[in-house]
């Protein structure tokens, strides 16, 4: 077999166990001349801008490497996320479903809870309806002292009203009177039943002696109602606190709170006529009683006071009118008894000190 180098033929042995190949030395001066100048002009060829190919290229895919690391670990945190968020998602669903329920749960309970209440209400209407005609007969007060059950009840009675006043302020509606309320109609009857107490001897001395929260109660509670609201609840409470003034341990107490006579002020201009007349008859109850005109002598010359009340008499209504006629002319005695005092005080006075130097 020959080989052609340089244009020349070359015989290959293939005798010996490695085989030879005989070139000329020239060619093989040539051949290494050639290799010489590769190895000089290499670096010439792979200029700078190669190698920074190469090194891009290295980093590049070093970068890679780690991205397809990165990419990995960001696959594994979103497979852990996806599965936290199918947990959490079957939970929000699980209380959504609970939340319903109760919700449900909570509607039944609230019907069933106003059910209750109106059941109440018209059970507490009915029965304090019969206790308000029952306590019209002064037997019947009589036999609640001999019981001695009289006392518990006022306290209920006292929180009930109360409870109901201050609910009126707590009411988004308009705070108007419906006659058909089971509920108005249970704390009138309340009302009127210790009205009817109060209008029994035994059982206006009762509240005079011992039921002294439940007058505060009242005269507290009139002074929360604002004009014009309830008027039948306040007459029924006024109404209380006259015949309880018909005692004169009753109306001492309730002439000794600071906050009667500013009531009888408000009250004077509530705008309803009842409301007006029988603040005008607790008024002249107030005036009947000496120890009380000295107790509450000089508010009851204010002439503001005076002025509300004349205000009255010229009103449409006559049992108003006249009782406002008679109230002026209460206090208008009343103070020219006060002036007619201070005379004689001041005359007496004047005789002492001569009669004292002389």
């Amino acid at each position: 077999m020959s080989a052609s180098l340089g244009g020349k033929s070359l015989a290959l042995n293939h005798g010996a166990k490695d085989a030879f190949v005989r070139v000329r030395k020239r060619d093989l001066e040539k051949l290494t001349t050639e290799v010489m100048q590769l190895r000089e002009f290499l670096p010439r060829v792979l200029n700078g801008d190669l190698m920074k190919m190469l090194h891009k290229a290295h980093a590049a895919q070093t970068m890679k490497e780690h991205l397809v690391q990165e990419q990995e670990q960001l696959q594994q945190q979103c497979l852990h996320l996806q599965a936290r968020l199918d947990a959490v998602q079957t939970e929000c669903q699980k209380e959504r479903e609970e939340k319903l329920l109760l919700r449900e749960q909570l509607w039944q309970s609230g019907a069933q809870l106003q059910q209750q209440a109106d059941f109440c209400s018209a059970l507490g209407s009915a029965t304090c309806s019969l206790l308000w005609s029952s306590s019209a007969r002064e037997h019947t007060v009589s036999q609640w002292l001999a019981d001695g059950k009289l006392q518990s009840f006022l306290s209920v009675a006292a929180q009930t009203l109360e409870s109901f006043v201050r609910s009126l302020d707590e009411e988004v509606k308009p705070q108007t009177e419906d006659h058909t309320s089971q509920e108005h109609q249970f704390v009138l009857a309340l009302a009127g039943t210790i009205t009817n107490i109060a209008a029994v001897t035994c059982g206006r001395d009762f509240l005079s002696s011992s039921a002294h929260i439940l007058l505060d109660t009242l005269i507290k509670l009139l002074e929360l109602m604002k004009p014009g609201v309830f008027p039948k609840l306040k007459v029924l409470m006024l109404m209380a606190l006259y015949n309880v003034s018909i005692s004169v341990k009753g109306l001492k107490y309730i002439s000794e709170n600071p906050g009667l006579l500013p009531l009888i002020w408000t009250l004077l201009d509530d705008g309803d006529w009842e409301v007006c007349l029988h603040t005008l008859r607790l008024l002249q109850s107030v005036l009947l009683e000496e120890d009380v005109l000295l107790l509450l002598g000089s508010s009851l010359l204010d002439p503001d006071l005076q002025a509300r009340v004349s205000r009255l008499t010229s009103t449409v209504q006559p049992s108003l009118r006249l009782a406002a006629q008679q109230t002026l002319e209460d206090l208008q005695s009343f103070q020219q008894m006060t002036e007619g005092r201070f005379r004689n005080n001041a005359a007496e006075g004047k005789w002492s000190n001569s009669t004292t130097a002389g």
